[in-house]
C-alpha cells in the first residue's frame, strides 16, 4: 500500500458528485500508476474502465478479463488515490449472484461504485459490431436488486448503464429501461451512444427530466463542448479511455525510436524523469519509513 504525502485530498462522496446540480468529470484510470497520474492532474473522481483494465492485461473488453483481476486492479487503484473510484462492472460477469458478488469485493476493496450494464453475458465492447443483445429488463432489473441488497451502504452508488442506443432499439426503448431501473434501485443512468453527435443524448435528457442523474461517455461525440452538457442538465461525465490510449500511444513512440536509433540518448528529455515517478508513488515516504523504523549500522553509530 502507497501511503498518502501529507496534505493529500480526503476521499470526497461519489454520492454527493452525482448528485450535484454541478458537472462533474471522471477520468478513466486502469492501474495504481494512471490513477495517481490523474488524481495529481485535479480529478475529483476515477473511472476504473473495463476496456483499458482489460487492454492492460492484454486481454479484450469481452469478459476475457474475470471479475477477481478486475478487483485485484481496483485495489491497487483505491490503495494510491484519495478520490473516490467508479467501477465498470460490465453486465455484472453472469446473473444476479455474479453481480452481487462482484460489487461486494469490490466495496471491500475501496470502489465507491459500480456500473453495470444492460447487456447480456458475455459482454462485447460497445464500439465493436452490430451484435449487442440486451438482457431482458426484469432479469436486469434483478441483477440491481440483488446489488443494493448485497452492499446497502449508502455511500456505495449504482449506476445502471443502458445499451439500448447501441444495440439500435431506440429512445423509448431507452427510456422504458431507465425507468425500471430507476425503480429497481439505481442510483443514477448512464446512457450510451457511438453516434459522432450527441443528440440522441440530448433526446434521452430532454425526455428523462432528470429522473434520476444521467451519466455520460462522450467517446464518440468528442467535439460536443461541455456546455451542452451543463445546459442538458447532465451529471457526471466519464472520459473512458484517454490514459489507456495515451499510453499506446507514448509506448509506440518510445520503442520506436529506440529500436531505429539504438540509443535511449534522443529520447531522455522527452520521457518523465525517475525522480518524477519516484515523487508519484511518494518514495520520500518509504525513505522516512526507513530512518524511523530501520535499526542503524554499526557504520552509523558513533
Amino acid at each position: 500500500m502507497v501511503e498518502r504525502q501529507s496534505g493529500a485530498q480526503t476521499r470526497e462522496s461519489l454520492r454527493q458528485m452525482i448528485a450535484s446540480s454541478e458537472l462533474a468529470f471522471a477520468m478513466e484510470a486502469h492501474d495504481g500508476l494512471s490513477a495517481a497520474i490523474a488524481e495529481r492532474a485535479g480529478f475529483k473522481a476515477l473511472w476504473a474502465s473495463g476496456l483499458s483494465i482489460s487492454s492492460s492485461l492484454g486481454y479484450r473488453d469481452a469478459n476475457e478479463a474475470s471479475w477477481s483481476q478486475l478487483v485485484d486492479v481496483v485495489e491497487r487503484i483505491s490503495d494510491t488515490v484519495d478520490i473516490p473510484v467508479l467501477v465498470d462492472g460490465d453486465s455484472g460477469f453472469g446473473n444476479f449472484n455474479n453481480a452481487r458478488l462482484v460489487a461486494r469485493k469490490l466495496r471491500q476493496h475501496g470502489a465507491s461504485g459500480i456500473c453495470l450494464e444492460d447487456t447480456a453475458f458475455p459482454k462485447m465492447n460497445s464500439f465493436i459490431g452490430d451484435r449487442h443483445p440486451l438482457a431482458d429488463i426484469p432479469e436486469f432489473c434483478g441483477r440491481l436488486k440483488a446489488v443494493k441488497d448485497q452492499v446497502p451502504d449508502a455511500e456505495f452508488v449504482l449506476v445502471a448503464r443502458i445499451e439500448a442506443l447501441i444495440a439500435g432499439r431506440g429512445e423509448d426503448e431507452a427510456l422504458a429501461r431507465a425507468q425500471a431501473y430507476a425503480e429497481a434501485g439505481a442510483d443514477a443512468i448512464l446512457i450510451h451512444s457511438r453516434k459522432s453527435n450527441a443528440e440522441q443524448i440530448f433526446a434521452f435528457t430532454r425526455a428523462w427530466q432528470n429522473r434520476l442523474p444521467v451519466v455520460i461517455v462522450p467517446t464518440k461525440y468528442y467535439r460536443t463542448p461541455v456546455s451542452a452538457y451543463r445546459a442538458a442538465g447532465i451529471s457526471t461525465v466519464i472520459w473512458a479511455n484517454h490514459n489507456m490510449r495515451a499510453a499506446i500511444s507514448a509506448m509506440r513512440q518510445v520503442c520506436d525510436r529506440i529500436l531505429r536509433e539504438e540509443s535511449i540518448a534522443g529520447i531522455e528529455d522527452e520521457v518523465a524523469t525517475l525522480d518524477e515517478l519516484f515523487d508519484l508513488l511518494n518514495y520520500q515516504e518509504l525513505s522516512a519509513a526507513e530512518e524511523k523504523y530501520l535499526p542503524q549500522t554499526a557504520t552509523s553509530v558513533r
